[in-house]
């Protein structure tokens, strides 16, 4: 008689890889991963010289003379003070390193998930690319809103100094806030991406979020006037405004899944379940087969 059973899908070989296997092949993603990084690095210390540094300090620059304190060279570009030896190596050394992770960045993101797909299912596989594709997206879309708003939060706080006060920012502290900045804006863009992944995996309804819409957007308001560096009320709303957009979309896209949600419950015979409420499919099972088995007959009675 023809079995009719299903078969199995076959299993990747990763999956199946011994404690030491898995050791070795981490061992090999990381190595491949740095050298990316590395030459991502090497790259942008290149291109510190070639138009980066200008654009970094183009929201500096853009200021009036007077606004910077100090003045501007002949060529209409600007300076950074440097108070040390080191300082001017460090600076350049540091932008590299954070360009070139940039820039790798699909490469060495390749070799993590290559590290981990052999653990995922296929769904897993596919919401895990969507994900990665999403956050990175909604990071730069933070990015560059923070460097919108850059110059216009320096001229705001550099103004509040007032008359008589000369500002001379030194490289160190402008490279710290811009970085600071950019990453502030770009990891607040991804909360409304964490709450949307919450309600796929079930853990967060539409309900809920429906019936907190006013809560999440004023506690939008207050942690962008904490989490911005620059405190004015420019950069606040810059970030909270686009914050409110995303998390209203992510509610949207809640209510649609918990439509779909229930409408394929409905069709199993699963809605209105408790969770502590057996499904129909575990009350419909099949008996137990109580017929003895040939191997539990004595070794003397087996041909």
């Amino acid at each position: 008689m023809r079995d009719r059973r299903p078969r199995r899908p076959e299993r990747d070989a990763a999956a199946t890889m011994s404690l030491i296997g898995h050791l070795r092949e981490l061992r090999n993603r990381i190595g491949i991963a740095l050298f990316f990084v590395l030459i991502g690095t090497a790259v942008a210390f290149w291109w510190y010289e070639q138009g980066l540094g200008q654009f970094i300090r183009a929201p500096y620059c853009g200021l009036a003379s007077d606004t910077r304190g100090l003045p501007s060279q002949p060529d209409g570009d600007c300076d950074l003070l440097v108070i040390d030896v080191l300082g001017g190596a460090l600076i350049r050394l540091k932008i590299s390193f954070i360009v070139g992770v940039v820039l790798s960045s699909p490469f060495w993101l390749y070799q993590v998930w290559a590290f981990l797909t052999p653990g995922l299912k296929k769904s897993e596989k596919r919401y895990g690319v969507a994900f990665v594709a999403a956050s990175s997206s909604l990071f730069a879309l933070g990015a560059a809103l923070a460097y919108i708003a850059l110059s216009k939060g320096l001229e705001l706080l550099i103004g509040l100094a007032g008359d008589g006060v000369t500002v001379a920012l030194t490289a160190q502290e402008y490279i710290g806030f811009v970085i600071s900045l950019l990453v502030a804006f770009g990891v607040s863009f991804e909360l409304p991406l964490i709450a949307m992944v919450l309600n796929l995996i079930g853990v967060l309804s539409y309900e809920t979020l429906s019936k907190s819409r006013r809560w999440i957007y004023f506690l939008t308001i207050v942690f962008a006037a904490f989490i911005t560096p620059t405190q004015d009320p420019f950069t606040m709303l810059l970030m909270a405004a686009p914050m409110c957009v995303l998390f209203e979309i992510a509610i949207q896209i809640a209510r649609f899944v918990d439509k779909r949600r229930a409408k394929r419950e409905a069709a199993e015979g699963l809605a209105g379940l408790d969770d502590d409420e057996a499904s129909p499919s575990i009350d419909a099972a099949s008996p137990l087969d109580t017929t003895p088995s040939s191997l539990d007959e004595p070794a003397h009675l087996q041909r």
